[in-house]
């Protein structure tokens, strides 16, 4: 976009530069430069997180593709533990019960996805890869019309999307409220169960939203996908504010 930092596009393409990507028209003797992969390369454990690049792919008629690496929670743990910075057992557990592994059965957008179920690479996975990769750039995303299945594909995934808002809204609260709780010399050992419950508070909530018709009628009604509405952030707000006053006002 015209407001958007120049300097930062500007490091995008020097680093471009300096991985040989952009090759001009002159040294490429007329050809022009060879396709530029773009690898997002993070955990994407919703579906919602995924669509979002997905829909970004289909404004500009991109290829689309998706490398989903499956591995074994035991593997996973084994692995972090050898790393020189390992992120908590607990961390990874976690991110195990949330990811959502593509759907392609169900999820049209999600077809050109390739799952690797192998613990280590192998030269049949690279040869895997290469297909996925050579499909996806024969097939950019179209503009086309959307069908109602895919109307609601996107329904569906916009209310992820909008769980997924809640949950990073509701975790800036809790943070804050811990703050705010150690602030009025709430005693350490009560500082942990008060995070226990406020954590369980928050999975509760988020269940609800999921399970529940609350957070879908809203944005039905609002018509968006964005932030999730501000009355349904207000209630875990109450309701977090009262499980911090058992702990303060003892």
């Amino acid at each position: 976009p015209a407001t958007a930092d120049r300097s930062v596009w500007e490091r995008v393409l020097g680093c471009c530069r300096g991985q040989g990507l952009l090759i001009s028209a002159e040294k490429a003797g007329g050809a022009g430069p060879g396709p530029l992969y773009l690898i997002l390369d993070d955990n994407f454990y919703y579906q919602s997180m995924r669509y979002e690049v997905y829909q970004l792919a289909r404004k500009y008629s991109l290829s689309f593709c998706q490398l989903f690496l499956e591995c074994p929670l035991e593997c996973c743990l084994q692995r972090n533990r050898l790393r020189s910075h390992p992120v908590p057992d607990q961390t990874i557990s976690l991110m195990a019960t949330k990811i959502e592994m593509p759907d392609l059965q169900k999820n049209t957008w999600e077809q050109h996805s390739l799952i690797l179920k192998n613990f280590d690479c192998t030269s049949e996975n690279d040869e895997q890869i290469i297909s996925l990769l050579a499909t996806a750039l024969e097939n950019p995303v179209q503009q086309n019309e959307e069908n109602t299945e895919q109307k609601e594909a996107d329904r569906v995934l916009c209310a992820a999307s909008a769980v997924h808002q809640a949950d990073q809204s509701c975790r800036r609260l809790i943070s804050q409220a811990m703050k705010d709780a150690k602030g009025k010399n709430v005693l350490p050992s009560e500082m942990k169960s008060l995070a226990e419950e406020l954590n369980r508070l928050k999975a509760e909530f988020l269940e609800g939203l999921r399970q529940g018709t609350n957070l879908k009628n809203q944005m039905n009604t609002q018509n968006q996908c964005s932030d999730p509405p501000t009355s349904v952030i207000s209630s875990f707000q109450q309701e977090l504010a009262n499980v911090v006053n058992k702990y303060v006002l003892k």
